[in-house]
């Protein structure tokens, strides 16, 4: 078992910034592919980015190629999540998910755990 805390969320005005973190316990980080997920109000839930399980791969949805930066420190069992230049239509709830692999995916499917999210309001 996997548990996955997100925090970070909050307002925030366009063209501004926000940093999502994701605290992991349980199991060993290092195993996991991890992604970030969204899903706005009234939406299905979306792809945001995935990162393997050292890192060294990453993987972005095209809306926010550029914009948002993910990483993670296997030391810490922390994912991070930067969101820059930040629209209105980035307006969701955040999940962090942990994959069993070590091999990042674009698919929520094969994703084991999810935290419960945290809430990314922007303003225009």
């Amino acid at each position: 078992q996997v548990h996955l805390v997100e925090s970070g969320g909050g307002l925030v005005q366009a063209g501004g910034s926000l940093r999502l973190s994701c605290a992991a316990s349980g199991r060993t980080f290092s195993n996991y592919a991890m992604g970030w997920f969204r899903q706005a109000p009234g939406k299905e839930r979306e792809f945001v980015a995935t990162i393997n399980w050292r890192g060294s791969s990453t993987q972005y949805a095209d809306s926010v190629k550029g914009r948002f930066t993910i990483a993670r420190d296997n030391t810490k069992n922390t994912l991070t999540l930067l969101l820059n230049s930040l629209r209105p239509e980035d307006t969701a709830v955040y999940y962090c998910a942990a994959r069993g692999s070590i091999y990042s995916s674009a698919s929520e499917v094969l994703y084991d755990y999810w935290g419960r999210g945290t809430q990314v309001t922007v303003s225009s």
